[in-house]
């Protein structure tokens, strides 16, 4: 997987595989300590073995939910998003609800999923709306870079969810190691909603921003995706990547007949990266996960 950050190549020490100047953000939380970082490199080849492994993956994501959803407190409300680590926090904010440990919070979802969801797990939803202001937002993400900037749209239900995330006063992105990358772009293209009257002359604009556009099929239906809003859906890549997160997601939204797309910079407040360690997963925010590569890359120079 082509600009993903893997384990193996975190402790390796690889110095072309990190751009120095891509760390932006400050670390506001604990640094690691030497003893943490040489714990980091245990276990390389069980973490080989395990990445593709459905139950190891699955243990990330519980994880990443069961820490966001200690962040939540009694009389909040809170922001439910899309994929499946949102899910699993969903599942774990309903349980702890049952249980009598949190009470009288409510929850705002994104999309049908997330509504339909919350019911199904014992968490009351209300309409974004009915709120003054959301709390806290949970949500999961396709690609991450190490200055916080998300592309999301896999599920096609970014439009709402970055109306969600934009209003919580905290937005929680969960993401598994898989999921950093040191460009936006690299593994994934941009999702983009489109009105359906307006696709020819989108499709069109979104070219001469330097994009190979695609529309989105269905795959249990003929013909395209359709949104819960009604619209389709264009995936678009970018051989090169993208190169200013920002500037392009401005440039996209500007184009007439475009709703939203799928990169989101400066919403995130804190990345949580779930990453595998042999048979133990640490969960660390992503200015932590930034000062092992610096740490293991300022190693590798000095060695």
């Amino acid at each position: 997987m082509q600009g993903a950050i893997s384990f193996k190549q975190l402790t390796s020490g690889d110095k072309s595989l990190f751009y120095p100047n891509t760390i932006r953000t400050p670390f506001n939380g604990t640094k690691s300590s030497d003893s943490k970082r040489r714990s980091l490199s245990l276990s390389i080849s069980a973490v080989s073995q395990n990445a593709t492994n459905p139950e190891a993956q699955d243990a990330l994501k519980r994880a990443l939910a069961k820490k966001a959803v200690g962040l939540v407190k009694p009389g909040m409300v809170v922001g439910l998003g899309t994929g499946s680590t949102a899910s699993l926090a969903t599942e774990e904010l309903g349980r702890l609800i049952r249980k009598g440990k949190l009470k009288d919070v409510v929850a705002v979802g994104a999309n049908y999923q997330s509504r339909v969801l919350a019911r199904q797990f014992g968490v009351k939803t209300v309409d974004l709306n009915d709120v003054n202001n959301i709390d806290i937002a949970f949500d999961g993400v396709d690609e991450v870079d190490l200055n916080k900037n998300l592309l999301k749209g896999g599920g096609a239900a970014h439009t709402m969810q970055k109306v969600v995330d934009s209003v919580a006063k905290e937005c929680i992105i969960l993401a598994d190691q898989s999921k950093v990358v040191l460009q936006l772009g690299s593994t994934f293209p941009v999702p983009v909603e489109v009105l359906p009257s307006a696709i020819s002359p989108v499709l069109r604009r979104l070219v001469t921003l330097g994009g190979v556009p695609e529309i989105r099929s269905a795959l249990r239906k003929d013909g395209p995706v359709i949104t819960d809003l009604g619209n389709m859906v264009v995936d678009v890549s970018f051989p090169n990547g993208i190169q200013n997160p920002s500037e392009l997601e401005k440039n996209i939204n500007m184009i007439p007949g475009v709703v939203e797309n799928g990169i989101v910079s400066g919403v995130a407040t804190t990345v949580l990266v779930a990453i595998q360690d042999g048979e133990n997963v640490i969960v660390m925010n992503l200015e932590e996960f930034a000062e092992i590569i610096s740490g293991r890359t300022g190693a590798s120079s000095t060695s």
